[in-house]
């Protein structure tokens, strides 16, 4: 398994709800490659509660919307936009129960688009929902050119 840099952290005006270490109101998520999955080891917050101690859904949803995009980073290799987000809630996901795991693997990928699973995991292992994301890509000069993705390299430690 090895650490994702976050190539972004240091931009100026980076405030990224998903993953920016700087937005204090954010979910600040960091990410690792383990093999064929991105993972994110999260620890949910009270004030992102829905109904009493269970996590928000929307919140949960932005959680997977959030790994797929650095799938699509690490694993798709250019950037991309979310086409479609589908996500099926299996089972409470408490904020007071401990660290969740949220995992996330490239299912099929063509020019214009990248299919990737996404599993939100308690810290029992239990899945508690999961989504089918797809996500339109860009082409990578586009990607570079426009959406300030800095190439794959960037992402890893020498």
């Amino acid at each position: 398994m090895r650490k994702i840099i976050n190539p972004y952290a240091q931009t100026e005006g980076y405030k990224c709800f998903g993953c920016s270490p700087n937005n204090k109101l954010g979910l600040q998520m960091e990410f690792f490659e383990d093999d064929d999955y991105v993972i994110s080891k999260w620890m949910p917050k009270d004030h992102l509660a829905g109904y009493g101690n269970i996590l928000h859904g929307g919140i949960q949803s932005t959680l997977m919307d959030e790994i797929a995009s650095w799938v699509v980073y690490v694993k798709a290799k250019t950037a991309g936009v979310t086409a479609i987000l589908n996500v099926k809630y299996k089972n409470a996901v408490y904020t007071d129960k401990g660290e969740l795991l949220i995992r996330a693997k490239l299912m099929d990928q063509n020019k214009r688009l990248a299919t990737i699973h996404v599993e939100l995991l308690d810290n029992n292992g239990k899945v508690c929902s999961e989504a089918e994301a797809k996500y339109f890509l860009f082409p990578l000069e586009i990607a570079k050119t426009r959406y300030n993705y800095p190439g794959e390299d960037a992402f890893f430690e020498n």
